[in-house]
């Protein structure tokens, strides 16, 4: 007796294996490629350990055929007036916490529940998360990712590796990336000879740096370098995580 064929002429139930074959194929791809996701921050952070890394940002434009200008140097090489005028603008809490300052996060978010202009609450940690590991446009799926990725980065690197990494990585100008190629481009010099008011305006500069000019500021940048200027003066009670030898030169 031969088998009862369907409405195409096969017998009921032929090809459902195939789809289910192909079902459980794309689940599994789909497992592996959220693994690699999962595992290539930790992985990568061990390589950026040793090997100056590349930004997310520089690998765009690269991938655009654009300028990258980038010189990477270590952090020796880069003057400490610039470490304190970065830490005392962009994150004065750098060595105080584990790569997230809970309590200005907290209080960022009780000022977005009261319908109050949200700042971001950034630290350092977590810029170079974002620099290396995601995407440049605000979004709140970006700044919850940024969480877990800074504290593992805090975790896995040192202070001063995490510093150097971010004044090598941060963007300065239209394609010019880290403190020696801004150096260069705005005050014709190394990082190592930046004075305290050039440093200023560096750091000052760093969150609209394809606005701000450091070497032609307008006065309202030249009012926030004098304010960054003083603070940067006070904030070596507070650089304990990095080598004093940093900041004797």
């Amino acid at each position: 007796m031969s088998p009862a064929r369907g409405p195409d002429g096969g017998t009921p139930g032929e090809g459902k294996p195939r789809r289910f074959g192909l079902r459980r194929w794309l689940r599994r791809w789909v497992w592996r490629l959220a693994l690699l996701l999962l595992l290539l921050p930790p992985v990568l952070t061990l390589v950026y350990a040793v090997v100056p890394p590349v930004s997310t940002l520089m690998l765009g434009r690269i991938a655009q055929g654009l300028w990258v200008d980038r010189d990477y140097v270590p952090i020796e090489a880069i003057s400490p007036h610039l470490i304190r005028s970065v830490v005392a603008s962009e994150d004065a809490r750098f060595c105080a916490h584990a790569g997230i300052d809970w309590a200005a996060l907290e209080g960022q978010l009780e000022a977005l529940g009261e319908g109050e202009r949200v700042r971001g609450a950034s630290t350092i940690t977590m810029q170079v998360a974002k620099n290396l590991y995601l995407w440049g446009e605000r979004s709140y799926v970006r700044k919850a990712l940024e969480l877990p990725l800074a504290l593992m980065l805090d975790a896995m690197l040192t202070k001063t590796r995490l510093i150097e990494i971010y004044l090598n990585i941060a963007e300065w100008g239209e394609g010019v990336f880290g403190a020696e190629a801004a150096a260069q481009a705005w005050f014709g010099k190394p990082a190592a000879e930046l004075t305290r008011t050039e440093a200023a305006r560096l750091a000052t500069a760093l969150p609209n740096p394809l606005v701000r000019n450091p070497a032609r500021p307008s006065a309202g940048h030249v009012r926030l370098a004098r304010l960054n200027r003083a603070r940067a003066a006070e904030i070596d009670p507070h650089l304990d995580c990095l080598p004093q030898t940093l900041l004797a030169r």
